[in-house]
């Protein structure tokens, strides 16, 4: 199957799916219809090149608002549905959890019922290439020890309200499938990075609070382990699963760059020393703080992407040393983006901390 040429994506002005919107309309034909609710973490200001194309086209719709989904759908008729719309901030979740229920599971439930409407009158050829492809998240297999990859064999563990919620979405997308008969394609990915961040994640919050001579605040002792994903390399294996992936089927996405949160940042610190010294000549290193652990924190994640690579041919362009060297020049270069995202209700403060 080749790559649709009509893609609807919910979540488009957020961190990934302005990625995606942005390499879909760069590097392909493709019209897309970009839809979201333009929440705290939701911005135009990341599909600005985008925007400028006849090929983009902008929604601000709720994918909890079953109607204005429906009208989208009639209007637009998409080949494929890609869904990122999510709140996705574990220590968001841990505070305020209502959100994440109602998003990533009423919301991705309101998609699913648009979306098996829509697919249904559909002609029998146009329903056969038709995919659903739900963007889900390696956190729902919980936590790993020292040793062992997840892969799409592994059984669901959440440990967090906001994996919780993904969980459930995924299981909503595979019963529509099976009870329904809907198209439906998953991936579950490992954390992702890259430039236009939202600035409360920890790549570029520390990049930030590097250059603005605060403390770098590193949970626990800073041994938790993840998987680090570019997010363009992301966006290729999104696009490589939405084209030629087999229904039903889900595949894993990682990075092939396991790292201690301690290592992240000390790599940030060591890029910053390069490209942006400090006036009074001490490392940025000098700035790192252990702070108390965020609660349930899951202590490793590790993706095998074997299937993928050996089904579609994706494996990641980005060393883990390249991206870090290219997302740290991002946001030293694109000042004008973060300030403008710091102008506004979020200032970088620590979420997610429980009471006593």
């Amino acid at each position: 199957m080749s790559e649709p040429q009509r893609i609807l994506v919910t979540g488009g002005a957020g961190f990934i799916g302005s990625a995606l919107v942005r390499q879909l309309i760069d590097e392909t034909p493709a019209e897309v219809c970009n839809v979201d609710k333009l929440t705290y973490a939701g911005n135009l200001a990341s599909l600005a090149e985008a925007r400028q194309s006849n090929r983009h086209h902008f929604h601000q719709v709720d994918i909890c608002d079953g109607p204005a989904l429906a009208h989208v759908l009639a209007d637009f008729r998409p080949q494929a549905i890609m869904h990122l719309a999510a709140e996705s901030h574990v220590d968001r979740s841990i505070d305020g959890p209502a959100e994440f229920i109602q998003t990533n599971v009423v919301g991705t439930f309101t998609l699913l019922d648009a979306a098996t409407a829509y697919w249904r009158g559909l002609d029998a050829a146009a329903r056969g290439a038709f995919r659903f492809h739900h963007i889900s998240t390696d956190e729902v297999f919980g936590s790993l020890g020292t040793e062992g990859h997840f892969d799409e064999f592994t059984s669901y563990d959440p440990r967090s309200p906001y994996s919780a919620s993904k969980a459930a979405s995924d299981h909503l997308v595979r019963a529509w499938h099976h009870t329904h008969g809907l198209p439906v394609v998953l991936t579950n990915c490992s954390n992702n990075y890259g430039p236009y961040h939202f600035p409360e994640k920890l790549i570029p919050l520390t990049i930030l609070k590097a250059i603005a001579g605060e403390s770098l605040p590193v949970y626990g002792d800073g041994s938790n382990v993840r998987d680090w994903l570019h997010v363009e390399d992301h966006a290729r294996a999104l696009r490589a699963v939405v084209a030629g992936g087999r229904v039903g089927e889900t595949y894993c996405v990682g990075g092939n760059a396991e790292r201690t949160n301690l290592q992240v940042v000390h790599a940030i610190c060591d890029e910053l020393d390069r490209l942006r010294p400090r006036s009074d000549g001490q490392p940025y290193r000098s700035q790192i703080s252990f702070v108390t652990d965020r609660p349930g924190h899951d202590f490793r994640y590790a993706i095998d992407a074997t299937k993928l690579k050996d089904e579609l041919g994706w494996e990641p362009r980005e060393t883990f040393e390249s991206g870090i060297a290219r997302t740290v020049a991002w946001y030293l270069g694109n000042e004008d983006w973060w300030r403008a995202v710091q102008s506004g209700a979020y200032q970088g403060e620590r979420l997610g901390l429980a009471n006593g």
